[in-house]
């Protein structure tokens, strides 16, 4: 049987220890057990017994003859085994009420390239759902106003250089933008041997959760995906997903854009990323069949605001049944939902 119990009308000690202490109150007759439980839930308590004996016992007791109420009322006071707050002797009853405190365990985020043009949005977006964020770049904190600065705590260093061991105690996520373009020897430093060097600390130092913002793939041929920058992509993304197979999420975003801070000044690829996208799903209909030609999706895959990028992060971050690879089109229905 359950009955809900409003916390408000938990008040006094009495009134837990009913609650909370085992069946020993003559009226029950040694009946209920095992102990009840209270269970508390969206500011109701539930207080459950093993057995319906309680709404019987007052029913029964409720339909019999006076008689009948009397004997049974002569029988309780016989056993003399009521509760020790039943008589309410020598008992200082309170007003205040009882709180009831649930710990919730924050999120902890180390984000890897975070003072970079995705990284700054992701940081951002977080300490907006009250993630605690650190951020490792070699740059360090922006140079640029803004009070939500205030609430990151920003690192100057690099994977290669810095105690990855001692930065990672307590993460429970690690969010790695870390990529760029160079000569194929520089790609394939930092897009793969920075990134493999990151999930492997993080899976060391037992952080629960790892996400890796990758590259779409553009429906590139083969020999075209052997540069540094794709192949170091690759090789990143499989040893995340080796790692942590239940636990790693790919973000495989295209173009991205947004307002991007180059020296505190604002450099607006919202007007050619915004107007693409309308564009493309547009003409969508028209050009659905050319999408199977290698790299067409140069052309055709659709840009991703780094708003919704940060925000689909941020989903992952909190939602741990979201692992695995996702394209363009699942990025923007996961920062939506």
């Amino acid at each position: 049987m359950a009955v809900l119990i409003p916390l408000s009308s938990i008040t006094t000690p009495a009134a837990v220890h009913s609650l909370l202490s085992p069946s020993s109150c003559s009226s029950c007759d040694g009946k209920l057990s095992p102990s009840p439980l209270l269970f508390i839930s969206s500011g109701v308590a539930r207080f459950f017994s093993s057995e319906s004996h309680l709404l019987s016992r007052q029913q029964s007791f409720s339909s019999s003859s006076p008689q009948q109420q009397q004997q049974q009322s002569t029988k309780t006071r016989r056993r003399k085994t009521k509760c020790a707050y039943s008589t309410g002797a020598n008992v200082q009853y309170t007003s205040e009420p009882v709180d009831v405190v649930a710990e919730v365990k924050s999120q902890k985020i180390l984000v890897l390239g975070g003072s970079g043009f995705v990284g700054t949005a992701i940081c951002k977006a977080a300490v907006a759902h009250d993630i605690e964020v650190m951020s490792l770049s070699r740059s360090g904190r922006p140079s640029y106003l803004d009070p939500w600065l205030d609430r990151v705590t920003w690192i100057s260093g690099d994977v290669f250089t810095t105690d990855l061991d001692a930065l990672l105690d307590g993460v429970s996520v690690v969010v790695s933008t870390l990529g760029g373009f160079g000569s194929n020897e520089q790609m394939e430093k930092i897009n793969a041997e920075a990134n493999i060097l990151a999930v492997n600390a993080a899976k060391r130092a037992g952080v629960p959760r790892y996400i890796y913002i990758s590259v779409h793939p553009y429906n590139l041929p083969t020999f075209a995906l052997n540069n540094g920058y794709f192949s170091g992509k690759k090789k990143a993304e499989a040893e995340v997903l080796s790692l942590y197979p239940n636990s790693g999420t790919v973000l495989q975003p295209g173009f991205i854009y947004g307002k991007r801070k180059v020296n505190g000044v604002d450099i607006p690829l919202g007007w050619v990323g915004e107007p693409l996208k309308k564009l493309l799903a547009a003409t969508s209909a028209f050009t659905r069949p050319l999408k199977n030609l290698p790299a067409s999706d140069l052309f055709l895959a659709p840009p991703v605001s780094v708003d919704d990028l940060a925000n689909a992060v941020v989903k992952a971050v909190s939602d741990n049944d979201i692992f695995g690879t996702f394209n363009i089109e699942q990025i923007v229905s996961m920062a939506k939902n």
